[in-house]
């Protein structure tokens, strides 16, 4: 029987559900999830692996006008990982609708190379009679494509998008092993996962100033333990008083709910130290972007 192997982009507008449905597809978290959109600044991958495929979907930053360093960053980053692809899942909100960024994005991909899967994320949140002007809608401006309305969040429909998105791949053996759920180093998982809670817990504009660094990681098998120092870089020194909270307590508490997905995600128990260091205009400068890993 033939095997099928290669890589799904996942793409869409910010907050429609781009990671939540990379995590369903692959049945494990693998990207952070906030309410925030424009979480996802880089591209992330998990990998899915069926008896006759591997399917490596990847999450892309939200597609957006961007005008700051990094947010030009994050929209070179999903136009590259769509430009790599061998199919693309084009995510839509169910319960927002068809707009214009929808719109623009869908024309773009009608006239592009690639297998296009239309995808109404949220259904969960919408009556069934409100959906069929959507599917409409998607039909209109990407004809002949399929259309799988699901809830990344229930799972409901996921597996109709599998059964789909398999035979877009081209043939070819695993490009992974059968036992690995994402290529991503845990250095990087583990920084995303402190990013994740950091988003929770502050509001407004602070999270979009903020990166994580882990700056030191030491394995300690006999005790079964890691311990791990990283550092959230903030761009003022207002936003480093408002993380770290009052006595500390914001921050102890970003500390314990990261420590607990992180331990989740190494199966280990994990001593977690979390410093915050001041760094202007970290996020206005190329090179740092690079270090970060926005690539």
């Amino acid at each position: 029987m033939t095997h099928r192997a290669g890589f799904v982009a996942i793409a869409g507008r910010p907050n429609v559900g781009k990671s939540t449905l990379l995590n369903a597809l692959v049945g494990t978290k693998v990207a952070i999830v906030t309410p925030k959109p424009q979480t996802t600044r880089n591209r992330v991958a998990g990998i899915r692996t069926l008896p006759q495929a591997q399917a490596v979907f990847l999450d892309t930053p939200g597609l957006h006008a961007a005008r700051s360093p990094i947010n030009k960053r994050m929209v070179e980053v999903a136009r590259q990982t769509l430009a790599e692809a061998d199919a693309i899942l084009f995510v839509v909100d169910a319960t927002v609708g068809l707009g214009p960024g929808d719109r623009e994005l869908a024309t773009e991909l009608a006239a592009g190379p690639r297998p296009v899967i239309v995808v109404a994320n949220k259904i969960d949140r919408v009556a069934k009679p409100k959906l069929l002007p959507l599917m409409a809608s998607l039909a209109a401006v990407l004809p002949g494509r399929d259309i799988v309305p699901l809830s990344a969040r229930s799972g409901d429909g996921v597996a109709r998008l599998l059964e789909i998105a398999v035979p877009l791949l081209p043939e070819g053996p695993a490009l992974y092993p059968d036992d690995e759920f994402t290529p991503e180093t845990q250095r990087f998982l583990v920084q995303e996962l402190v990013r994740e809670q950091v988003f929770l817990a502050m509001h407004e504009e602070i999270p979009y100033g903020t990166a994580v660094v882990v700056e030191h990681w030491e394995e300690k098998p006999e005790k079964e333990l890691v311990v791990i120092d990283a550092t959230i870089l903030v761009e003022r020194d207002t936003h480093k008083g408002m993380i770290v909270g009052g006595g500390g307590s914001r921050l102890k508490d970003i500390g314990t709910r990261a420590r607990h997905e992180i331990e989740a995600l190494l199966d280990r128990r994990v001593f977690l130290e979390l410093f915050v260091r001041v760094e202007p205009n970290w996020s206005r400068s190329g090179q740092r972007l690079s270090e970060l890993g926005l690539r």
